[in-house]
């Protein structure tokens, strides 16, 4: 039987059970950095240093984890030491198991989501230790249930940095929102940069009185080190790795530069003037609603919205679908600065933003279980040839031009999709003088392709 225990390791002793596994397992797979943490700070370490490897890089850690298991050759070579407690008859030992050192909590940010993801809630086990935000907020005795939670941490190879939902030009925003954030760094994202972009973001001559950023620097070394100061102090220093940021708003508010109210009650039917957009530039409530009732969203799973604008159908569904992963895959820079502007405004957390030209970036986004197309760039007809290899059960499409909705309705059918489509014409009630009118937008065909 193969498991695999990923245990966390950098603030507290391990427990009898984690001493036991790493002992016995095959392999103790680790980073250099834990490595260092784990030899200097664990007295387990002189039992098991000769089976411990070192890769540095998390998806050649998932390959090494699995050519092991494939391979069936693996065994737990060393005996048990007098020193350690096996329980029982020892079976722990004849298990083939494998020791994944992780730092803190590995389900926070950490590697255990994508251990689970690769080999099952059946083979992994997690042995958690202290989280690092856990750690910082009770080094600057500050409670952190209401606080935002966010890692921009890419990953160690600057060059394959993996997507992360939040980026550092989305801070200020964030503060709009929320008073308490705590941020996980890396090399690229540290913290003068975070408040270099803070300050970016000041109106002249208000100053940043009501905002504090705190430094945990080296959390569980002996030589961690707190710093608190304003942006403009943190901006200009240095600080040793890995750390953790914290940025209070100590005046406590919540201002905003929006002019429509947040009404976190009402999960569909946002109006236009709600979402931020450019002007004209959005797919309009009706048409909306139409489009997102022929979608048939499942509760959980993943849901692309290619072309997504301001990203208006992709908030309404993330409201709707809070389990639901929506990916909004759009290449306008202005466009997705709307779409991380309305992600925070509304609380959407579970919106994926990739930035590309579709069907390029489409290769390496998980597969989805319904596809919106708002807008291809007029690349239609490759679009559905890519989605057609895919397991993808749903997909609509809007279309404003006679040519978009021919090609759209060749191409499906061409393609075996069961084809349905609704023209939509909306006249909207105006003033004009004493009276009302009602004026007519362009009609939009919404077009589903189902198997």
């Amino acid at each position: 039987m193969n498991r695999l225990y990923v245990i966390g390791i950098g603030y507290r002793p391990i427990d009898k059970k984690a001493r036991e596994l790493i002992h016995n397992s095959a392999v103790i797979l680790t980073s250099n950095r834990l490595f260092e943490v784990f030899m200097k700070g664990y007295a387990e370490f002189e039992y098991v240093k000769d089976k411990i490897k070192i890769i540095n890089n998390v998806d050649e850690t998932i390959n090494f984890i699995r050519g092991q298991i494939e391979s069936k050759t693996v065994k737990n070579s060393i005996p048990p030491s007098p020193s350690f407690s096996q329980g029982g008859d020892g079976g722990i030992a004849e298990l083939r198991t494998f020791v994944l050192l992780a730092s803190g909590d590995p389900m926070f940010f950490g590697i255990g989501r994508r251990a689970i993801r690769e080999f099952g809630e059946d083979m992994v086990e997690i042995l958690p230790d202290l989280s690092g935000i856990q750690i910082a907020f009770s080094r600057i005795k500050e409670p952190w249930d209401d606080a935002f939670l966010m890692s921009l941490h890419g990953g160690p190879d600057i060059e394959k940095r993996r997507r992360l939902p939040y980026e550092i030009n989305d801070i200020p925003l964030l503060l709009k929102r929320h008073n308490k954030i705590s941020i996980l760094t890396d090399r690229e994202n540290i913290p003068s940069a975070i408040a270099k972009e803070i300050l970016k973001h000041i109106k002249p001559n208000s100053g940043t009185d009501n905002i504090k950023m705190y430094v945990c620097e080296k959390l569980g070394y002996p030589d961690e080190r707190i710093i608190k100061e304003s942006p403009e102090e943190i901006a200009n220093m240095k600080f040793r790795e890995p750390n953790t940021v914290i940025i209070l708003r100590e005046d406590r508010t919540r201002e905003t530069d929006y002019k429509i109210p947040i009404i976190s009650n009402i999960r569909f039917g946002l109006k236009d003037d709600e979402i931020l957009h450019s002007k004209g530039l959005i797919t309009k409530d009706e048409v909306r609603a139409v489009s997102i009732h022929k979608l048939s969203l499942p509760h959980k799973g993943v849901f692309w919205d290619i072309g997504a604008g301001s990203g208006s159908v992709a908030i309404e569904v993330a409201r709707l679908f809070p389990q639901l992963r929506v990916v909004a895959i759009e290449r306008d820079e202005e466009q997705i600065k709307h779409i991380k502007q309305n992600r925070i405004k509304f609380d959407a957390v579970n919106i994926e933003i990739v930035k590309g030209e579709a069907p390029e970036f489409l290769k390496n986004i998980p597969i989805p279980d319904r596809v919106f197309i708002g807008g291809s760039g007029g690349r239609l007809e490759d679009l559905l040839r890519f989605i057609d290899k895919l397991p993808t059960r749903i997909v609509v499409i809007n279309a404003a031009t006679i040519e978009t909705f021919n090609k759209a309705m060749e191409k499906l059918n061409e393609l075996n999709f069961a084809v349905d489509a609704t023209q939509i014409s909306v006249s909207k009630l105006k003033t004009i003088g004493d009276g009302n009118y009602f004026s007519a937008f362009n009609p939009v065909f919404v077009i589903k392709g189902e198997r």
